[in-house]
């Protein structure tokens, strides 16, 4: 694993073919600039910021996983009914998820 500091939405045209795991050689290496570099399935970049609502680009966003740690008393609350619903209805929450999930194949394939 790898770690960079994102603190602005934009991120350098030379990370392209990493975050999108462009391999070539057979999946071995991935190009940079000019060079070929050695590439491995385990290799994972993790990108990190410190600011409360980052924007990038819908690109990046489709290339990788956003997860955002920020704790708000809604958000507490949101977790603790789907808690709830998993629980008391696992048939809501299983339609929940199927619904969550055909929504981000909407956005992908918008994109």
């Amino acid at each position: 694993s790898s770690g960079i500091n994102a603190e602005y939405g934009d991120m350098d045209p030379v990370l392209d073919p990493v975050i999108g795991r462009n391999t070539i050689k057979k999946g071995r290496a991935i190009k940079i600039g000019d060079k070929d570099v050695d590439y491995s399935p385990n290799f994972r970049l993790i990108l990190h910021t410190k600011l409360a609502n980052p924007h990038y680009k819908p690109e990046l966003q489709a290339q990788c996983t956003l997860i955002n740690f920020t704790v708000t008393r809604d958000g507490l609350e949101d977790q603790l009914l789907a808690e709830v619903v998993a629980k008391e209805r696992p048939d809501l929450e299983a339609t929940k998820a199927q619904l969550t999930k055909q929504q981000n194949d909407f956005k992908i394939t918008l994109k």
